[in-house]
C-alpha cells in the first residue's frame, strides 16, 4: 500500500477502502505521507468526493490516528459542536447546565480563526485559566466538576492537524467530505455517547444559505452515526450575533449575565434547545422538550452558574469569579459609542463584518500565531427589528487605541443597515436533523 496508488484511485473517482484510508491517515500522523501527497489527496477528494461510506471511513481513520479517550464515570458522556458564528458562547452556558443534570461533558474545543471567536480564547480571558491540561488532569476535572472545556493535545487526531494545515494552503478547505472528517475526528476521539451539532446559517456563519447548512448537517449526522455515535444536528440562525457582545472578555461577561441575570436571552434559548436534543439522545429524558425545560430550569435557578464557577476554579480561575466577575475580567482602555447615522429599524446585520472588525481590533486571529487582546471587542449591539433614533447607540467599541476604535466604529455603521419598515426577524431555530 502506498500514497501514490491511493491518490491515483481517487483521481479515477474510485473510493479507497477503509484500510487504505486508515493507512493514509497514519501516514499523515507519522510523516510517512509527504506534504505534496497530502495536498494531492485533499485536491482529489475535493474534486471527486468520497461518498457517505468513504467519508465515514476517513473520519474513523483520522480519529484513530491518535489517542481515543475512554471514561470511567457514572453517567453518559455527551458533547456539542458548533460550526462557528459570532457572539456564540453556547458552550460556556451549556456545559455546566448539562453537568448539573448528571451528564459528563469533556468538550475539546478550538481557538478563533477568521471572523468567528474561539471558545478557548474566551475562557482564557478569565485570569488564571489554562485550557491546555494533561489527559490525566482532564479526567480529574471531569470527575470533580462533571464538565471540562479544554484544548486538544497533540495526540488527538494528529492526522487532522496535518491535513487541516495542508487544506488551508491548497484551496481545499471547502470540501464537504474534508470538513466533516476534520470536525468529527476530533469530537469522536473524546468517545461521547451522544453528540449534538449546532450548524449555523446566515450572515455571521460560514454557511450562508439554508441548503448549504442542511447539506453540512446531514453529512455530519450521517457520518457520526455511521461511526457509532448517536448524533443529531440543529440548524440555528446566525443572521445576527447570538449575544449582544463580540470579543473574548466581553462574551464571558455576557455568559455570566445569562447565567445569573438573563435566563431568557437568545444565548440561553439556543443552549436549552441544543441541550434538550442531546439529553434525549443520551437517554436521560424521554423527549427533547423535557430536556430543554430542565436545561432552562438550571440556568434560571442559578445552579448552572454555580457549576460554571466550579469548572473554572478547577482550571485556575479565581474561586469567587461567579460572585463578582466584572472585577476580574480585563477592560479596554478606549470606549467609544457608535451612533446611528439616521433613524430607522435595524433591517440587516452583517455578522461576518462585525466579527472581522473585532479581529482588526486585536480580538481575533488572522493567522494562528497572532496574539489576542482579550479586552477588545463590541458590546451593547442592537438587534434585528430594533427601532433606533438618529444619534442613538448601535454598539459600543472597546479598543486599545483611539484610531482602532474609530475604524471599528466605521465598520459597525457599515455592517448595520437601517430601513423604514420593520423586518421579519428569523427564528432562532430553523430545523432539526435527526438520525
Amino acid at each position: 500500500m502506498d500514497a501514490r496508488s491511493i491518490i491515483a484511485k481517487l483521481r479515477r473517482k474510485d473510493i479507497p477502502s477503509a484500510e487504505e484510508l486508515h493507512w493514509f491517515a497514519q501516514g499523515l500522523a507519522d510523516g510517512g505521507v509527504s506534504d505534496a501527497q497530502a495536498g494531492a489527496f485533499a485536491m482529489a477528494v475535493c474534486m471527486g468526493g468520497l461518498g457517505a461510506q468513504g467519508r465515514a471511513d476517513l473520519t474513523i481513520a483520522m480519529r484513530d490516528s491518535g489517542d481515543v479517550l475512554n471514561w470511567d464515570v457514572e453517567g453518559p458522556v455527551i458533547d456539542k459542536h458548533s460550526t462557528g458564528g459570532v457572539g456564540d458562547s453556547v458552550s460556556l452556558v451549556l456545559a455546566p447546565a448539562l453537568a448539573e443534570l448528571g451528564a459528563y461533558v469533556p468538550m475539546i474545543s478550538g481557538r478563533g480563526l477568521g471572523h468567528t471567536g474561539g471558545t478557548l480564547d474566551k475562557l482564557e480571558s478569565i485570569p488564571g485559566v489554562t485550557t491546555q491540561i494533561s489527559q490525566d488532569r482532564l479526567v480529574q476535572v471531569l470527575n470533580e466538576t462533571g464538565a471540562a472545556i479544554v484544548g486538544a493535545t497533540g495526540q488527538i487526531a494528529p492526522a487532522d492537524k496535518r491535513l487541516y494545515a495542508i487544506r488551508d494552503v491548497t484551496a481545499t478547505v471547502e470540501s464537504l467530505d474534508l470538513i466533516t472528517a476534520s470536525i468529527l475526528s476530533k469530537k469522536l476521539a473524546a468517545s461521547p455517547d451522544a453528540l449534538v451539532l449546532d450548524v449555523k446559517v446566515g450572515s455571521g456563519a460560514f454557511m450562508k444559505t439554508l441548503d448549504d447548512a442542511r447539506n453540512l448537517a446531514q453529512a455530519l449526522t450521517e457520518t457520526a452515526n455511521a461511526a457509532g455515535c448517536r448524533t443529531s444536528a440543529v440548524i440555528t440562525d446566525m443572521n445576527q450575533p447570538l449575544a449582544s457582545a463580540l470579543g473574548n472578555a466581553l462574551e464571558v461577561d455576557e455568559v455570566m449575565k445569562v447565567l445569573t441575570q438573563a435566563p431568557d436571552a437568545p444565548l440561553a434559548v439556543i443552549s436549552a434547545e441544543l441541550g434538550g436534543v442531546l439529553l434525549a439522545d443520551a437517554g436521560m429524558f424521554a423527549t427533547s422538550e423535557e430536556g430543554r425545560d430542565k436545561i432552562a430550569k438550571v440556568i434560571r435557578d442559578g445552579r448552572a452558574a454555580e457549576r460554571f464557577g466550579r469548572m473554572m476554579a478547577a482550571v485556575g480561575a479565581p474561586i469567587h469569579f461567579v460572585d463578582d466577575w466584572s472585577r476580574y475580567l480585563p477592560e479596554a482602555s478606549v470606549i467609544l459609542e457608535v451612533s446611528a447615522p439616521a433613524a430607522g429599524y435595524v433591517t440587516t446585520i452583517d455578522g461576518e463584518a462585525l466579527g472581522l472588525a473585532v479581529v482588526e481590533l486585536g480580538g481575533g486571529r488572522q493567522v494562528e500565531s497572532d496574539v489576542i487582546d482579550p479586552a477588545v471587542g463590541l458590546s451593547d449591539l442592537v438587534r434585528l427589528g430594533d427601532r433606533v433614533e438618529k444619534g442613538a447607540p448601535l454598539a459600543v467599541v472597546h479598543a486599545a487605541r483611539e484610531d482602532a476604535a474609530r475604524r471599528a466604529a466605521d465598520a459597525v455603521q457599515k455592517a448595520i443597515t437601517l430601513g423604514t419598515g420593520k423586518p421579519v426577524v428569523p427564528s432562532l431555530v430553523h430545523e432539526r436533523i435527526t438520525p
